[in-house]
């Protein structure tokens, strides 16, 4: 019986593949003619197959022998290390004499650390016997050939200089090494400088220096040379280390003075001694510009000389390195005044614990060493060597690096606030100054100004300062609160004029006729007048003030200074962010360009001025209204008889006349009070008011006849000719433009009624004033304006009447006492 083979999983798998295949295939009877190429096309697919399956097999026996081959070698490799680590630990072992490797390793290790150190010790010692040759050789050449001793100096300070740059990349090794080689550098150049500068100071003396017969012509000068040139040879690489540094270091004032000089300015620097540091008349704490002159007068007598016979050599020294850029080292002027700076400053630092408890004095010198400053930095063109940067100045030395600033300003203030305080106190403070300003603008009080030139007087004083913190204390800490004090001043008299006008308060609080004499009629105008003036000049000074080149790089580097502030530090000293907005500008940090460092100051006076104009017009007002009450009273319009209309006749109302009086008194005052412009301010709210009064208590409640609209009218255009008088052609008419159009209208001729024939009115000196003169009649303009308002508009129109509105024109014409027969 045969065996039967089970059918496995990966059959079966097949079987459904191609049956799968078939059916793809031979899906209908007509597929059939097809096997043929179908089995073409799967004969073709298996000899490809076959094809890449003898490929894989040949790539797989390759890779098979190679990785046999590796591992052989590898193996091979291993075997060989192990038999080398096995001889090496056999040697090590019987080298070091131990029993264990590790114990060889340790051994071994230890002794070559030791060789390490050897080689170290070793390398120190030949560096430091280089440096004791070099020094020897140095010394050897003092007396035979200074020139020939610069050479060892010059290779010795490379090699200190070498060191001391290799040293952080060694994590700071060889402390001591480093040290002995400086300290060998040091002496040495102590000891050439000496040598060089005696045989200099011989050379100094053959020539007189510094007598006024200085002689130095052929070998005096070629000897005088020599020595310059030996001294800045031993000093270049010093300055050349200097230089480097200073770039990379904080602002410094300690300058390297040429050797030379240095050498050159000790007989200078005795005589200084002599005058100014002893018991001679010359050294009074109360004149400090006896020694700056002095030191000025110095530069004066010697400037010449150095500048014929050291530039040449300081050009020639120095025109190829990085030394070329620097003032004080290739410049002889400046050299010269670096190196008497030397001797001034022990002179200052000295004086000012002396004069700190004298006010006066310490003002007086700190005033004259700032002028010390300006003229070295321009009269001599001095930048301390710092280029751009330039030099700050013994001033600041003396205020920030010696911390005298405090001081300083406190007394600067204290003298501010008693001057301050004796302009307010003395009796004409409160005066207007008529004569301290141009004609034409307003007044000021004699206070005013005399504060604002103080203020001026201050700017001087820290205008030439180089800190922009000092700046800012001084304008906040006194400008400012001069400016505030003032202000405080203004207001208080402001509220006490209207505590002593307001009926209120003068019942409340007892006032005494005295004090209601001195605010009523002038007396309180001029009150008013100093508040007004002193608030304008000041506000206006301020502006001006904000347009000031010192003040705008001021508020820019104050602006530049908060914007960057981001983590609330102070600006200036003690003033934070805050501090400084509330005392000049609320747009401090913020990105607009528009802003001033007066701003809030200024802002206050402003409003106190326009506070103080608006009561000016508002007494005005009611002191005329009081005074014109019993004009508006009488009632006689319409009974006037027109014989008394002639212009010859024609007369003021008497009732008026107080008024016009008062208004001339006024308006006298205050056009030589104010500008044109206040003036002009005032003065229409005042005339707006009276026409208002005459509109309301005269023209509305009464009519009028021929004769009384002659008189009304003369009465009105007398008001316009005070104004007129006082503050310009034409502003009379123009503050009352209604009043003037009712005028001319309320006069038009009435002429018959039925002919419409004009008569005359008598008033033609008020037509030769502009009043209006038209062709048309009373009666035909009665008509067209009572029949609408097109009409109405129509004939103001022709009479050039722009004011009047139709209803306030009928209202008028009701006035008329023709238009109510």
């Amino acid at each position: 019986m045969a065996q039967v083979t089970p059918r496995t999983h990966s059959d079966e798998d097949r079987d459904i593949r191609v049956e799968d295949y078939l059916n793809d295939k031979l899906q209908v009877a007509a597929d059939l003619d097809n096997l043929q190429s179908l089995l073409e096309n799967v004969q073709d697919r298996q000899n490809l197959l076959t094809e890449q399956l003898h490929a894989a097999e040949v790539t797989l026996n390759v890779t098979t022998k190679t990785f046999q081959t590796h591992s052989a070698n590898l193996l091979q490799e291993a075997n060989k290390f192990i038999s080398q680590q096995a001889d090496i630990d056999r040697r090590l072992l019987i080298l070091t004499r131990s029993e264990t490797s590790d114990d060889a390793v340790r051994k071994f290790s230890s002794s070559m650390e030791s060789l390490q150190r050897l080689d170290v010790a070793k390398g120190y010692f030949q560096l430091l016997t280089e440096v004791q040759n070099l020094s020897a050789e140095a010394r050897r050449n003092f007396n035979s050939s200074p020139q020939a001793a610069l050479d060892p100096y010059l290779r010795l300070q490379s090699l200190a200089v070498a060191l001391k740059e290799a040293q952080p990349a060694a994590e700071g090794a060889a402390p001591h090494l480093i040290d002995h080689v400086e300290n060998s550098v040091r002496a040495l150049w102590k000891q050439m400088k000496d040598a060089f500068a005696h045989e200099f100071e011989e050379t100094l003396t053959t020539m007189k220096w510094p007598g006024k017969e200085v002689t130095l012509s052929g070998r005096l000068e070629q000897e005088w040379t020599a020595g310059v040139e030996k001294l800045l040879d031993l000093q270049k690489p010093e300055l050349q280390s200097n230089d480097d540094t200073s770039e990379d270091s904080p602002y410094t004032e300690d300058l390297l003075v040429l050797l030379p000089l240095e050498v050159m300015v000790k007989p200078l620097e005795l005589r200084f001694k002599y005058h100014f540091e002893g018991d001679r008349p010359t050294n009074r704490l109360d004149k400090p510009e006896y020694f700056l002159s002095h030191i000025t007068g110095l530069l004066n007598t010697y400037e010449e000389f150095f500048a014929v016979h050291l530039q040449p050599i300081l050009r020639k020294r120095f025109q190829r390195s990085n030394l070329a850029l620097i003032s004080t080292y290739i410049d002889s002027t400046s050299a010269l005044i670096t190196a008497l700076l030397p001797m001034l400053r022990r002179k200052i630092f000295a004086l000012v614990p002396q004069i700190s408890q004298q006010p006066q004095i310490l003002s007086h010198f700190i005033h004259e060493l700032i002028s010390f400053d300006t003229g070295l930095k321009d009269d001599w063109a001095y930048d301390g060597g710092r280029g751009i940067e330039g030099w700050r100045g013994l001033t600041w030395e003396v205020l920030v690096k010696k911390d005298w600033f405090g001081r300083w300003l406190q007394v600067e203030k204290d003298f501010a606030l008693a001057r301050y305080q004796t302009i307010i106190n003395s009796p004409e403070s409160g005066e207007l100054d008529y004569d301290g300003v141009d004609s034409g603008v307003t007044k000021p009080s004699k206070a005013a100004i005399r504060v604002n030139d103080l203020l001026e007087t201050v700017t001087d004083r820290y205008r030439p300062l180089s800190s922009f913190s000092q700046k800012l204390r001084f304008l906040i800490d006194i400008q400012i609160d001069i400016f505030d004090k003032f202000h405080v001043r203004l207001h208080s008299s402001l509220e006490a004029y209207l505590n002593l006008t307001s009926s209120i308060a003068r019942t409340v609080q007892g006032v005494s006729k005295e004090d209601q004499a001195e605010v009523q009629g002038l007396g309180g105008l001029e009150r008013l007048c100093r508040v007004y003036g002193s608030s304008e000049f000041l506000e206006k000074k301020m502006r001006d003030w904000s347009d000031d080149v010192f003040f705008l790089e001021l508020w820019d580097e104050l602006q530049d200074r908060a914007r960057r502030n981001t983590g609330n530090k102070n600006l200036a000293g003690p003033l934070s962010v805050e501090d400084v907005v509330g005392r000049t500008s609320s747009r401090v940090g913020s990105q607009e360009d528009s802003g001033a460092l007066f701003d809030e100051t200024a802002g206050a006076y402003k409003r106190l001025r326009i506070r103080t104009e608006g009561i000016m017009q508002d007494t005005l007002i009611y002191n005329l209204r009081e005074s014109i009450r019993p004009y508006g009273r009488i009632n006689p319009w319409s009974s006037l008889s027109a014989d008394s209309i002639s212009s010859a006749t024609l007369n003021l109302t008497a009732e008026l006349d107080a008024t016009v009086q008062q208004l001339s008194s006024y308006l006298s005052f205050l056009s030589a009070a104010l500008a044109t412009a206040p003036l002009r301010r005032i003065t229409r709210q005042v005339s707006l008011a009276l026409q208002t009064f005459l509109w309301d208590h005269v023209l509305m409640r009464n009519t009028f006849s021929t004769a009384g609209i002659a008189q009304f009218t003369r009465d009105v255009s007398v008001l316009w000719e005070v104004v007129d008088r006082y503050v310009g052609d034409g502003q009379g008419e123009l503050g009352m433009m209604r009043l003037k159009e009712a005028l001319v209208l309320l006069g038009l001729p009435a002429g018959d009624r039925a002919t419409g024939q004009e008569e005359e009115t008598g008033n033609d000196d008020e037509a030769d004033r502009g009043l209006g003169t038209t062709t048309l009649g009373l009666w035909e303009v009665e008509k067209r304006i009572f029949r609408s308002n097109e009409s109405g508009r129509e004939v103001l129109e022709e009479l050039g009447l722009q004011v009047l509105s139709e209803s306030d024109a009928r209202s008028v014409l009701e006035r008329r006492i023709d238009l109510g027969e």
